[in-house]
């Protein structure tokens, strides 16, 4: 590998992991500002998980499940902003979005329930994309904590 080459690949990868930084904070004000309607009970959010927790077959779930998903967007959007466990934040945010887009997708819900376009499920996309770029961009940090992980669920040698 040439020189040139290695000073490319170099210039890719710190471009990416600066890039990581608008994503965080993308993500980071994405899911702060609906926790506001999550942790009040705003009457549209309490609408949507209404339709979530009925169609699961928890009906009357709706405010447990509403704040545990509160809880862990709080959870991933602070880990996103702290450079050690950015890459944990951005795995954790491909996790809660993947479920957005799923009940999105296959419950009642629908892509459209307030009838303004689908911004929720289109923000809902972006933000995973976001929160892919950056445990993609960020997986040696992933693949090491996996490895950490690992060796301490071994069992001791006798």
């Amino acid at each position: 590998m040439s020189t040139t080459t290695l000073h490319r690949g170099l210039g890719l990868q710190r471009t990416l992991r600066l890039l990581c930084w608008p994503a965080a904070l993308w993500i980071a004000y994405e899911l702060l500002w609906y926790e506001q309607f999550k942790l009040t009970g705003n009457e549209g959010s309490v609408y949507l998980f209404t339709i979530l927790s009925d169609w699961l077959g928890t009906p009357g779930g709706e405010k447990p499940f509403r704040l545990f998903v509160a809880l862990i967007e709080i959870v991933a959007a602070v880990l996103v902003l702290i450079p050690r466990s950015q890459a944990l934040g951005g795995l954790l945010t491909v996790g809660i979005m993947s479920g957005a887009i799923f009940f999105h997708t296959v419950s009642p819900l629908g892509i459209d329930p307030y009838g303004d376009g689908g911004v929720l499920f289109k923000e809902a996309c972006f933000t995973f994309l976001m929160g892919l770029l950056i445990a993609w961009v960020r997986r040696d940090e992933l693949l090491a904590l996996a490895r950490r992980i690992a060796g301490r669920l071994r069992p001791a040698a006798a």
